[in-house]
């Protein structure tokens, strides 16, 4: 089995680990270029992105009015709709070699909801797709949601896991473009009865393990980059 390098960024600006997957996923998708895949972990300061359908009604205050608030807004390349990022998200970011696997986006998405899906199952909160729609439910409620992009059948962007965030940050957009939506967390599905940082850890755990699982990898390292792990 192949490896999964896990790198933990902790908590990083949006922009820094944006031009991090960028440089990663042309150095992965180099011939010769002898790197492992790589799941690079991050809670992301309070920031919008943009996907390539976002619409402008999913933005009802406007780009403008959301950065005066001191939260950033990013247009990137990512499929999808309008999200929000912030602390006690659990975003993953699997720059992975289609080419090593299969050349199939559709399936690959499809890998990577049922990572979080068996995850969400083995930490207690039921989950499975909502037909017509891209992420993860639990009781109607959306718990996750994923955009990626692919170039030279290497993947970037990836999924965000709500855990132990404050969902007041999705008020100020129409997550994913779907009206009325309920979002929700790992924490307010269980009860909010475990301490934050415990809850975050044991979520992370299982996500490594099951996204291994899905895309039949070898996860390793586990590591902090701000602890000087190099990445390349």
């Amino acid at each position: 089995m192949l490896p999964l390098r896990v790198v933990d960024l902790g908590r990083r600006g949006y922009a820094e680990t944006l031009e991090l997957q960028r440089r990663l996923c042309a150095e992965r998708g180099t011939p010769g270029h002898g790197l492992d895949d790589v799941l690079l972990l991050v809670e992301h300061e309070p920031v919008i992105t943009l996907g390539r359908s976002t619409r402008s009604s999913s933005l009802p205050l406007g780009t403008g009015e959301i950065a005066g608030r001191g939260i950033g807004v990013h247009e990137v390349e990512r499929g999808g709709d309008v999200t929000w990022h912030g602390p006690g998200q659990l975003v993953g970011y699997p720059i992975v070699d289609l080419r090593r696997l299969r050349e199939d986006l559709h399936w690959y998405l499809r890998s990577l909801e049922d990572a979080l899906i068996d995850a969400l199952e083995g930490l207690g909160v039921p989950a499975d797709r909502n037909p017509g729609y891209t992420g993860v439910w639990t009781a109607g409620r959306k718990i996750a949601s994923l955009g990626v992009h692919v170039k030279r059948w290497v993947t970037l962007h990836g999924f965000a896991l709500n855990v132990v965030n404050d969902l007041e940050g999705f008020d100020l957009i129409v997550p994913c473009g779907i009206r009325q939506v309920v979002m929700t967390s790992v924490a307010a599905e269980l009860g909010g009865s475990e301490p934050p940082e415990q809850l975050f850890a044991r979520t992370r755990e299982a996500v490594v393990a099951s996204l291994g699982r899905a895309l039949d990898r070898e996860p390793q390292g586990n590591q902090s980059a701000s602890a000087g792990v190099p990445l390349s």
